[in-house]
């Protein structure tokens, strides 16, 4: 167990297990850009741990880029997608991937593809750790997923709680 400002997380899924799910989204961009040099794009905060474990396992060439979204405030989802810092580089006849650290609503991959479309790209893909099907409302396909899982609270590997847990490796659940 760990605590985290007043509430209680404990363990829900392992380093290795992350570790596994990254390498295995690894092995299908090797094999999906393969001829192509994409350009990653890591939706900060959140993204930074996936963004840098994704890049020690794909192989192929590529560039990367962040950018900085945010739609929470604690635990809860404000279903208000706010852009923070833009994108700096030409993404015109580019295969972009979004890479996200969890995906749950959808609204700010929905609020990234509508930013997109104005950028001329040739192929946008979207990669996340960790997706909640049980939550996602949106009608845009998901290409990379590592982990399914419930609709819970989680932090750790980037996710965090009003700041804190980002940097822990393992994840961790809110507490019942």
């Amino acid at each position: 167990m760990i605590h985290l400002h007043d509430k209680t997380f404990e363990p829900f899924i392992s380093a290795e297990e992350i570790d596994f799910a990254i390498a295995n989204i690894a092995k299908q961009m090797d094999d999906d850009f393969f001829d192509d040099v994409p350009v990653f794009i890591g939706v900060l905060n959140g993204s930074f741990m996936v963004l840098s474990n994704l890049m020690k396992h794909y192989r192929g060439m590529c560039e990367v880029s962040f950018v900085k979204m945010a739609s929470y405030e604690g635990t809860q989802t404000t279903n208000d997608v706010i852009e923070l810092i833009g994108l700096n580089q030409s993404l015109e006849g580019r295969t972009v991937v979004i890479v996200e650290d969890i995906v749950d609503t959808g609204n700010t991959v929905e609020k990234l593809k509508t930013i997109l479309k104005g950028y001329s790209i040739k192929h946008l893909k979207i990669a996340t750790l960790f997706l909640k099907p049980d939550v996602y409302a949106k009608d845009i396909k998901i290409d990379y997923v590592g982990i399914r899982i419930p609709n819970k609270f989680i932090v750790g590997f980037g996710l965090d709680y009003n700041g804190l847990g980002r940097n822990l490796i393992d994840v961790y659940q809110l507490a019942d």
